[in-house]
């Protein structure tokens, strides 16, 4: 039997992504080692660099280090295929929905800044209607939604001033489209 050997190429975009997304997954390990005063509430600093992927690269660029994250991030925590994953992967899909549809809008109406709120409002909300529909049907999670509304205000108000801030120390002639 003759042995054969697959070689696997990878471009310039692969190696990037690859290396954005790393330190997405970085992150999230990061952010994971933090004591968290209220189940559920992360500062999402991951989302910084699906941002500034999303204004350098486009769409389709950030959903790739996006989704590799949510993925790795969870097998590395122990976390794949459990609540915390279903619910991580809903918000992120539907933060990544919005942002495809509100990069498209005219720059002035939603910068860094507004994307990333918009991003968080969607993330949280999606997650929030998991928790009411599969893992507490019947609850009334209503009173949570204050809170969580203004954690996701806090946490997209913050890494939309950081990836603006990022983007502009980082300035680049050519931007993607979207």
């Amino acid at each position: 039997m003759t042995r054969s050997t697959i070689e696997f190429t990878s471009s310039a975009e692969d190696r990037r992504v690859a290396g954005l997304a790393a330190a997405a997954i970085g992150l999230t390990l990061a952010e994971a080692a933090i004591p968290l005063p209220i189940p559920g509430i992360k500062p999402g600093l991951a989302n910084i660099v699906t941002l500034f992927v999303l204004y350098r690269y486009g769409w389709r660029t950030a959903a790739w280090v996006a989704g590799l994250r949510i993925v790795a991030g969870a097998l590395a925590l122990g976390q794949f295929l459990t609540p915390a994953f279903v619910l991580s992967l809903t918000g992120g899909v539907m933060s990544l929905c919005v942002l495809a549809v509100a990069i498209r809008l005219p720059g002035r109406w939603f910068g860094p800044v507004g994307l990333s709120l918009l991003a968080a409002f969607a993330h949280i909300g999606t997650q929030l209607w998991v928790v009411d529909v599969w893992l507490l049907p019947g609850a009334s999670i209503l009173g949570l939604l204050p809170l969580f509304l203004g954690a996701a205000w806090l946490t997209g108000l913050a890494n939309g001033l950081a990836t603006a801030h990022l983007l502009k120390s980082n300035p680049q002639n050519e931007e993607a489209t979207p």
